[in-house]
């Protein structure tokens, strides 16, 4: 059987107290870590760990498509009618309002 050749083949021990390991293991599982050498080299060479909420821009894009969906959906109507509805202009501005409360909600909370 072939040996293995380590891409880090030099290695680091320290010691930490019961309190301090299970620090480390609640700040892992914060981060979404799952291997233990892989959340201490990344802590000790970068000094920190971010690990980041997309929920909110997942939300902007859905809200995005819906948007476009309906502008599509107004856009065939007026091509087949060559008619503008102001209740289809309402929509969009209301959708484009929501999105707009959305994206300034973001906006404060990483200010």
């Amino acid at each position: 059987m072939a040996q293995k050749i380590l891409t880090r083949p030099l290695q680091i021990k320290f010691y930490v107290t019961e309190t301090e390991k299970e620090i480390l293991r609640r700040r892992m599982a914060e981060a979404g870590t799952k291997r233990q050498s892989d959340f201490l080299r990344k802590m000790a060479l970068n000094g920190m760990i971010l690990n980041v909420d997309y929920s909110q821009i997942n939300d902007v894009c859905d809200k995005l498509g819906r948007i476009g969906v309906n502008i599509n959906q107004i856009a065939k109507r007026v091509n087949s009618t060559s008619n503008i509805y102001s209740d289809d202009i309402a929509e969009i501005k209301k959708k484009q309002a929501e999105l707009f409360d959305l994206l300034n909600s973001m906006e404060s909370k990483l200010l």
